[in-house]
């Protein structure tokens, strides 16, 4: 086997420009209360890699610009919509009063395991990751129109938020067949 590696300018990219006007994945992210700023780097480079339409950072998360995020997330902090939103609960509650279907990412009792989750083309979807200690707010998980779980079967039972997100994030994407 010969593949030959592609080189950036074969790649295809969208320009800032072209990322703003392109039609979005009907997939908002809520990061509520993360600590890490590398964590929120890698969420906004994820979102950017599959069009997420809007993150909001809630809480003690930390908002750009802040190199720290940016280092991880290689300007798609310019690319992708966000907001700062202090009280996530609230942000939950209006979401879901807009039609948008709530689902917090989070170990609970009858969540739903993430590879037997069937997104509804034509549905709109916000998922809640929680802070890397405490997780997804209780309230919020009981607003939540679906708890969805990442199936794992080692030791830990844990994942950082940044490999969370993108294993969700690409899920519900490739679910909804978005590309």
């Amino acid at each position: 086997m010969n593949n030959r590696k592609l080189k950036n300018s074969e790649l295809n990219r969208k320009t800032v420009a072209d990322f703003k006007e392109a039609e979005k994945t009907p997939l908002i992210i809520v990061l509520d209360n993360i600590r890490s700023l590398n964590n929120v780097g890698s969420v906004f480079r994820t979102a950017d890699a599959f069009l997420v339409e809007k993150v909001y950072l809630c809480g003690i998360t930390a908002t750009p610009p802040h190199r720290d995020i940016q280092k991880t997330a290689l300007g798609a902090t310019d690319a992708v919509a966000w907001e700062y939103v202090e009280d996530s609960v609230a942000l939950s509650q209006r979401l879901k009063e807009q039609g948008v279907k709530l689902c917090a990412i989070e170990q609970a009792e009858d969540a739903v395991m993430l590879d037997k989750f069937t997104p509804v083309k034509g549905e709109r979807y916000a998922v809640v990751f929680g802070n890397e200690v405490k997780g997804v707010q209780q309230e919020i998980v009981s607003l939540s129109d679906t708890v969805l779980e990442i199936p794992q079967v080692g030791t830990k039972h844990s994942l950082n938020i940044s490999v969370s997100a993108g294993v969700v994030i690409w899920d519900i994407f490739s679910k909804l067949g978005v590309s």
